[in-house]
This record gives structure tokens, sequence and C-alpha cells, in this order.
């Protein structure tokens, strides 16, 4: 019989914040997965815990992946937890869990602390809903169009982002999102745990004249209401000749624009009927 794989959320920072389930696990399983093993070995040395402790962090080769898999395949447990927080939710562990699953191996989430929560939990902002974008690329299109996606979003989004580049982030977010209001989460459930809330504007120019260090959590608030719905017409109508030129009956195409598109029937009939 296979082990089972724990995917098991550490604190952020305060070590009181570690459930005792995720304690029992950590002291029970053989062997522990860690992003960083310098990191994990003083977590397990306050909870008493002496499992073999492997390195499986975003630069992983295949190999150690295949190993952990092995060891699983043995009929022995592995946890596996990143430097802080929940593993897999910008952390690594995403491709050991799915592999573990295709494998038909057992995986078992211990929740606990994680710092979207956290953050969203003490910003103020609305939060019922939100918008979840992890670290941004540091430029180029990607970054623009994400940037610009959070700035139409109805509801609370989420970003992390390092130290030195928590002023660019603030900056573009204020080119964006005039006069919007943001929260800074630095340092979340540590000793110098800081939340500075406020315009984009005002923000960027706090953390440039005052550089931030540890980690770094990024609430923006939301606009409050529905971003309008691009304007599909054009696409819709181009399509529709497209189809009507391979042969197919207005109606199915009337079918195929409504279930590709989004568009309402009468508004893909509408549109259908009126091409030559």
């Amino acid at each position: 019989m296979s082990g089972t794989l724990y995917v098991v959320a550490t604190p952020l920072g305060n070590l009181g914040d570690l459930s005792e389930r995720a304690g029992a696990v950590l002291r029970a399983v053989p062997v522990v997965a860690a992003e960083d093993t310098r990191r994990t070995r003083g977590l397990l040395t306050h909870l008493g815990a002496a499992p073999q402790l492997l390195s499986y962090h975003a630069h992983s080769d295949h190999k150690r992946q295949t190993a952990l898999l092995d060891i699983l395949h043995e009929g022995r447990d592995v946890a596996l937890v990143s430097d802080a927080g929940t593993p897999a939710v910008s952390d690594p562990g995403t491709d050991l869990v799915a592999a573990a699953r295709d494998a038909g191996i057992t995986v078992v989430p211990i929740p606990g602390p994680s710092a979207v929560a956290t953050a969203l939990s003490a910003a103020g902002f609305k939060c019922d809903r939100y918008l979840f974008l992890g670290f941004v690329p540091r430029k180029g299109g990607e970054r623009a169009r994400l940037l610009e996606r959070a700035a139409q979003e109805e509801w609370s989004v989420v970003l992390f982002e390092a130290p030195p580049r928590l002023t660019d982030l603030l900056a573009d977010l204020a080119k964006v999102a005039p006069a919007r209001r943001a929260a800074v989460a630095r340092e979340l459930t540590k000793l110098h745990e800081e939340f500075r809330i406020g315009p984009l504007e005002e923000l960027a120019h706090y953390y440039s004249e005052h550089p931030p260090r540890g980690e770094l959590t990024v609430v923006l608030e939301g606009t409050g209401t529905p971003a309008e719905a691009p304007d599909r017409t054009e696409d819709a109508r181009a399509h529709a000749s497209v189809l009507l030129a391979e042969g197919l009956t207005r109606r199915e195409v009337v079918r195929r624009l409504s279930d590709s598109l989004g568009l309402s029937r009468n508004d893909a009939y509408r549109l259908v009927m009126e091409l030559p």
C-alpha cells in the first residue's frame, strides 16, 4: 500500500499558529519535503521531530520528484511544506501533488496559515469574493495585462511582491487605478507586523522613502461595480461569416456563436440574420 502525501500549512512567522494536527503529522511522518531545509529544520527542532528532510523547491529537477514518488510507493508517508503558509499557493508543490494524484497516491491537505486569508481579514476591504494574482511578472505585456485586470476588478485583488519591487508595483497600479486604496501587509504574524492602508499614490511615495523589508502581501480594493463586458460584436460577426462560408446553416451558426462567445440566442440570431 502506498504512503500518503500530506500537504501541510506552516506558520507565516508565529510558531503558535501551527495547528495541533499539523504538528502531529510532522512528528509522525518519516520524510518531509521542504522548500528550504534550513528553515524547516528549525520548525522540526521546535516540535522535537526528526524525520528525513529532503529539499523540494521551485528549481528542483524531475529526479527529486521521482524520488519522492518512489518513497510514497514504498509505503512511507511524506509531508510537503513550504517556507511559510500553504504549499502550492504561489509556492512549490503543485507538480508533486498532481503527480501523486496521477499515480493513485492519497493526498491529504492539512490546512492552516495563509498569507492571502490573513491579509484579507485585516485589510478592512470587502472580501466575500476576491481575485488572487500572486507574483505578477516583473515587466512586459503579461504584467500590463494582469495589472489592468486588477484595476478593473470589482472585488479585492491580492498580490505578492518582493521588497525591492514593491514601489514599482504600487506606482504601476496607481497609473491604471488612480485614487484607489490598497493595503500593504508586511511581516504577517511576526514581531514587526505592519499594515499600511491608503491611496496607491501615497503608498508608493511612502515606500520609496521607507524601503520595506520582509514578506509582503498587497490587497487592492475592488471597484465595487462589475466591469463592463467587452463588445464582442465584430468578433462574432467575423466568426459567423467564416462559419457560413464553410457551409453551416444559419441555425447552426447561431448555436455556435451562443456557445462559444456567450451571446444570447436572440443577439446571435439577430447578428446572423443581418449578414449577407
